[in-house]
């Protein structure tokens, strides 16, 4: 059991919550991170944090992780009490909410914590600390994933890390809402928001992202899917994508976090 403190770590959020608000990070974790669930003896854990006033995002979370494993095992956590008890009378087999914040009150360790729309109100300069200390919570090769995304889920930025740190950054959107791939910058997390400007790695790829958009625009004749998988393809010129079309056809491009680290 992890350590208890007099209080949860942390500071409520607003909150907000929608019905598949998070449906494509969720998507990805289960594709991308399945196999790594599988491996293990014991049925994997998984840890909702902070999914707010309702309990939609962890009820999805579960029917997505057993996809791709179908012993996983949700836990919902919240610093507000009242919220973990209005999503008490959802509790099944496999889906448990517990009082609790940054420290993370499950038993063991967890093969995997989401974070989403967590880190948004606190400042650049806590979350390394704040990634510090879930990370240290996971079991070896687990994985955290932190990020961002508009109230219904059309637009999202996450990063991912593990025990080591930060792996890399995904960009993920519903292709028929994009104008241009540097739309997603409002929505990048709370590490590389206030650094898209002039001189940051991350405002240089969104201008090469950009860029790539463009030339690609003979291909939007043939969809918004087939524009997006060219713009990626083109971006693998100078850019350490980690992904290929079997993402990219979900409206996701994946960098290396080394690429788009603040300097």
């Amino acid at each position: 059991m992890a350590p208890r403190t007099t209080r949860p770590v942390g500071t409520p959020t607003r909150g907000t919550t929608n019905p598949n608000r998070l449906r494509r990070m969720d998507r990805w974790i289960a594709a991308v991170h399945g196999p790594a669930l599988r491996r293990g003896d014991e049925p994997p854990v998984a840890v909702d944090l902070g999914y707010g006033a309702a309990p939609w995002t962890a009820v999805e979370l579960l029917q997505r992780l057993r996809t791709a494993d179908p012993r996983a095992q949700v836990v919902g956590v919240e610093i507000e009490p009242a919220r973990v008890a209005a999503a008490k009378p959802y509790e099944r087999a496999g889906l448990t909410f517990v009082h609790g914040g940054f420290e993370v009150p499950v038993a063991g360790s967890p093969a995997l914590i989401r974070a989403a729309n967590v880190l948004r109100q606190y400042d650049e300069a806590e979350v390394v600390a704040v990634w510090a200390r879930l990370c240290a919570r996971l079991a070896p090769g687990g994985l955290l994933v932190e990020g961002t995304c508009d109230e219904i889920g059309r637009r999202h930025v996450w990063v991912a890390l593990g025990p080591e740190g930060p792996r890399t950054v995904t960009f993920a959107t519903r292709l028929g809402s994009l104008e241009r791939p540097s739309d997603l910058a409002e929505r990048l997390p709370k590490a590389l928001i206030h650094r898209n400007v002039p001189g940051e790695p991350v405002h240089a790829f969104l201008r090469d992202f950009d860029r790539a958009w463009a030339a690609a625009a003979p291909y939007a004749s043939l969809g918004a899917r087939q524009r997006w998988i060219r713009t990626a393809r083109d971006l693998t010129a100078d850019w350490p994508l980690v992904d290929g079309p079997r993402r990219w056809r979900q409206g996701e491009v994946t960098v290396e976090w080394a690429a788009l680290a603040p300097r």
